[in-house]
C-alpha cells in the first residue's frame, strides 16, 4: 500500500497508544520509525515528583532531543522505506511547557522553541488520538511505569485541552481527531485496519474528527492493486 504522506505524525495524551500504533504501522507495511525516547529525560522523575521545581529543566531537556532527532532524521533520509511514522510532533513541545512553565519561563521557553521548530519540516499528515481520560488512566496503570505512578486525572485532562485548543487552529496541515474511546487496536484487527484507511485518505488541511463509525467496515482502501487484482495488505 502506497500511502498519500510521506511524514505522519501520531499524536495523543500520554496513555493513549501513540508508540504501539507506530510499531503496528512499521510491522505492516515497513516505514521508518521516530519514537521519542522519554525515559533518557533524567528529570522527569522528579519532575512527576515537584513539577513547579523541574518543570523548566525536563521541558528544554525534551525539546532539545526532539529536535536532535528529527533534525537527524531529515538530514539522512532512507531512501528505501515507503515513509516515516513520528510517535510524537514538534509542536508537543510547546503544548507541555504552556501547560507546565509559569509565565516567565514559558516566554523564553518559546523564543527557543520558534528557532529550532524552522529547522525541519512539519508532518504531512497528524492523526490525533483522542480517549477518555480514565481510558487513559487505566492503560497507564496498566503498563506499570513507576514515573508515571503520580499522574492525575486533572493533569490529563490539562494536556488533552492543551491539545486541542492546539489543533483547532492548525490550518497548514491536515489534522484527523480520531476517537478511540476503549479501541484496542493492538489485539483488534478490525481497528488496526480502520486507522489505516484513515491514514490511506487524502484529508483537507485543517482539523477534523472522526469515530470508528466513520471509516466503512469493507473499504476498498484497505487493499492494494496490482496487475492480477486486489488482494489483502
Amino acid at each position: 500500500m502506497n500511502f498519500p504522506y510521506n511524514f505522519i505524525a501520531i499524536e495523543g495524551n500520554i496513555g493513549a497508544g501513540k508508540t504501539t500504533l507506530c510499531h503496528r504501522l512499521a510491522g505492516q507495511f515497513g516505514c521508518t520509525l521516530v519514537l521519542e525516547q522519554f525515559t533518557d529525560n533524567p528529570f522527569l522523575p522528579y519532575f512527576y515528583l515537584q513539577p513547579e521545581r523541574y518543570a523548566f529543566p525536563v521541558e528544554l531537556f525534551f525539546m532539545t532531543e526532539r529536535h536532535k532527532q528529527l533534525q537527524e532524521h531529515f538530514a539522512q533520509p532512507d531512501l528505501f522505506r515507503t515513509f516515516t511514522v513520528a510517535d510524537y510532533f514538534f509542536v508537543k513541545t510547546l503544548l507541555f511547557a504552556k501547560n507546565n512553565l509559569g509565565e516567565e519561563e514559558f516566554r523564553l521557553f518559546q523564543q527557543l522553541f520558534k528557532v529550532l521548530n524552522a529547522t525541519f519540516p512539519k508532518p504531512d499528515l497528524l492523526l490525533y488520538l483522542h480517549r477518555p481520560v480514565e481510558v487513559l488512566l487505566r492503560q497507564i496503570r496498566k503498563r506499570g511505569r513507576d514515573i508515571e505512578r503520580n499522574i492525575s486525572g486533572a493533569y490529563l485532562e490539562d494536556i488533552q485541552n492543551a491539545y486541542l485548543e492546539y489543533l483547532k487552529t492548525e490550518t497548514e496541515t491536515p489534522v484527523v481527531v480520531l476517537e478511540l474511546g476503549k479501541a484496542n487496536f493492538e489485539r483488534d484487527d478490525t481497528v488496526f485496519q480502520a486507522i489505516v484507511q484513515l491514514l490511506n485518505e487524502r484529508h483537507e488541511n485543517g482539523i477534523s474528527f472522526k469515530t470508528l463509525h466513520d471509516v466503512p467496515a469493507q473499504s476498498p482502501a484497505l487493499y492494494h492493486r496490482s496487475p492480477t487484482g486486489a488482494k489483502k495488505t
